[in-house]
């Protein structure tokens, strides 16, 4: 073995073994999910999707990572919300600050949302120079990728399809 091979293994074993704050769904079938995470911070379930794969979080700082299985959007209460594969940020009580990764679209542009925090039952969402609040009830369940809380049962007509029946019957 080389003389650097040895000092590089050793760095890599120490590495792996002192960061057991972080947490993966995949690594840990006793660890919390990610949806279990954000009500410990008084975060409703449904500020993510139901696509989520995977997550890394650290509870010493609340740098988290949540991957999806691909970008997905959907509408809420107006709003066209869209979600990279891969959203990051930091978590602590009633905050989740320098979000990367979640976008609403205003008129034509899409703007990154780079914080939400609860006051009470609101949730505040905010691109930086503007913010819109929303009950924290229209949280209270996730929604699905490509058609929000407006799905049909998946069993019944394939995973995630929109349900125009709901949307027609609304008029």
């Amino acid at each position: 073995m080389s003389s650097i091979t040895l000092p590089l293994c050793l760095f890599l074993l120490i590495l792996s073994t002192s960061s057991p704050s972080i947490t993966s769904l995949e690594s840990d079938s006793d660890s919390p999910t990610v949806y279990e995470i954000l009500q410990e911070y008084n975060f409703p379930v449904g500020l993510l999707p139901k696509s989520v794969t995977r997550y890394e979080f650290d509870r010493t700082t609340g740098n988290f990572a949540v991957y999806l299985n691909k970008s997905c959007s959907f509408s809420i209460s107006g709003y066209t919300l869209k979600y990279m594969s891969k959203v990051t940020g930091k978590i602590s009580k009633n905050r989740l600050s320098n979000l990367k990764g979640v976008q609403v679209k205003l008129l034509l542009f899409w703007i990154n949302i780079v914080e939400v925090t609860r006051d009470g039952d609101d949730i505040d969402f905010s691109v930086g120079i503007a913010s819109a609040d929303f009950g924290v009830e229209n949280f209270y369940e996730s929604p699905q990728c490509g058609c929000g809380f407006d799905c049909v049962n998946s069993e019944e007509y394939g995973y995630g399809e929109f349900n125009l029946k709901k949307l027609i019957s609304s008029f």
